[in-house]
């Protein structure tokens, strides 16, 4: 055994369940964490998760110093950072698993290097409950639907023996290794719209727990109903402290199935880690998942290009106020509801016939909790081209969901202050006010906010004939 360990972090900012760094701990005299920043997997696709990633990083290394363990970080390629680690170096090197296709492919390469400079490794479950090959159907294929994909998964995790008590153990000296290391700071966006994210968020493992214990105190009861309305906080908000790793996924469950409250709400929630496991199955068994329609007849779909709508999206500005608080939501805060995710989105792909391709990227870059075996499902889901879609059918009204979820337009005057003067009769279809009202008001349909850029009816049934298209061909 060697004297020194390198842990190698990645979406583990944690020192709780932590299985990597624990190991590397309780084995070794020294203990060094490392971070290879890969521009490549950030600059112009995740804009909004440098933000996340530089607080992270300041945090994270402030904790490990409590443990006597420095945390360098490295602008690089990973595979070029660790060839250049030999064995006289005396280090054994430990990381915990991301279940990414692309990230799979480049670990194989990494431990062929290990191997070839005989230099000791281990890799240990990341954050998932099961990992992907643990479950399948009882002839060894795959689910494709989430029902009993989940049903089996579940039983399965249940089944396993309690998960161990990761200590992660206190070192006598700190020490380094790597040169030109750089500091959370070089990571952050070049522009400075992120700026604000610091009004919503605290980026740290102790958050993290303190989000959590809030979710099961006061919020799990009643999640089943509440997470539906976008006005309150109804939902975990936990997401983004699970894709960086600040808590593990089992530190939830275990929190969840502590919990007395144990009725729709507790289902409602557990269900949701649940299609995060089955999204990861997903995009490991079906890589081609990630890159294109999971329905090949969806190849053949007429999209349509246009521009000044994909921006008029983007920005908020399609004269539909749910569909506009949510995508500005998104640009300040770098989250969005998760029932606004499915309006926006069914006003991206079937109002506007845009490919959901153009939405998915964009979350990419905007989303704080951009993970890319959700996001790729999700956008699939709600263009009807996926695994366990919904029937193409089914688009989301607008104006109905806002109706219904924001009755009294709450969420719309947070987010579209402009119409913070329509009374609530007409704020999800602020164009229907006469000419008159506008003016006593002073918020003009067209000037102060722009009318509809699609008329539903009219965009519903273009939708619906598109899709009839398909059984044509």
């Amino acid at each position: 055994m060697t004297k020194n360990a390198i842990t190698w972090i990645r979406e583990d900012f944690r020192i709780e369940d932590n299985p990597a760094l624990s190991y590397a701990t309780q084995n070794h005299e020294n203990v060094l964490a490392l971070y290879i920043y890969n521009k490549n997997d950030f600059d112009n696709k995740r804009e909004a998760q440098k933000w996340w990633l530089s607080k992270s990083l300041e945090t994270f290394r402030s904790e490990l110093s409590k443990y006597k363990i420095n945390l360098e970080i490295l602008a690089g390629d990973e595979l070029d950072v660790f060839s250049k680690i030999k064995k006289r170096d005396d280090f054994s090197i430990y990381w915990n698993k991301i279940y990414e296709p692309d990230v799979i492919a480049k670990g194989k390469k990494i431990r062929d290097t290990f191997l070839k400079n005989e230099i000791q490794f281990k890799y240990f479950k990341g954050n998932i409950l099961n990992e992907f090959q643990e479950v399948t159907k009882n002839d060894g294929t795959p689910f494709k639907v989430f029902t009993p994909f989940w049903r089996n998964a579940e039983q399965k995790y249940l089944g396993l023996p309690p998960s161990k008590n990761y200590i992660v153990k206190k070192k006598n000296k700190m020490i380094s290794f790597f040169k030109k290391c750089i500091e959370p700071k070089n990571i952050l966006p070049k522009e400075n719209w992120y700026k604000k994210f610091e009004d919503y968020w605290k980026v740290s493992e102790n958050d993290s727990k303190k989000i959590l214990n809030n979710l099961i105190d006061n919020k799990i009861k009643e999640y089943g109903v509440a997470r539906d309305y976008p006005s309150i906080e109804g939902t975990s908000r936990l997401s983004p402290y699970i894709k960086h790793g600040q808590i593990h996924v089992s530190t939830i469950w275990k929190k969840c199935n502590d919990t007395k409250s144990k009725g729709i709400g507790y289902r409602k929630y557990v269900n949701e880690l649940g299609w995060r496991e089955f999204s990861h199955s997903l995009i490991n068994y079906f890589p081609e998942f990630l890159k294109g329609n999971y329905r090949k007849e969806f190849d053949k779909f007429p999209w349509v290009k246009n521009e000044k709508f994909l921006k008029a999206w983007k920005s908020g500005m399609t004269g539909y106020p749910i569909v506009d608080a949510g995508m500005r939501e998104l640009y300040e805060t770098g989250w969005m509801h998760n029932r606004i995710r499915m309006v926006v989105g069914s006003f991206l792909v079937k109002h506007l016939r845009i490919n959901w391709t153009e939405g998915e990227k964009h979350f990419r870059n905007c989303l704080l909790d951009f993970n890319k075996a959700n996001n790729v499902a999700q956008w699939q889901w709600v263009a009807g081209c996926g695994a366990d879609a919904a029937p193409y059918f089914r688009i989301f009204n607008p104006i109905l969901q806002g109706e219904k979820f924001d009755k009294e337009g709450l969420y719309v005057k947070k987010w579209v202050p402009e119409l913070n003067k329509v009374p609530n009769k007409f704020i999800h279809k602020p164009w229907e006010m006469e000419t008159k009202y506008q003016q006593a008001i002073k918020t003009i349909i067209g000037k102060d906010y722009p009318q509809p850029i699609v008329i539903h009816e009219k965009a519903r049934a273009s939708a619906l004939e598109a899709f009839q298209s398909l059984k044509k061909n």
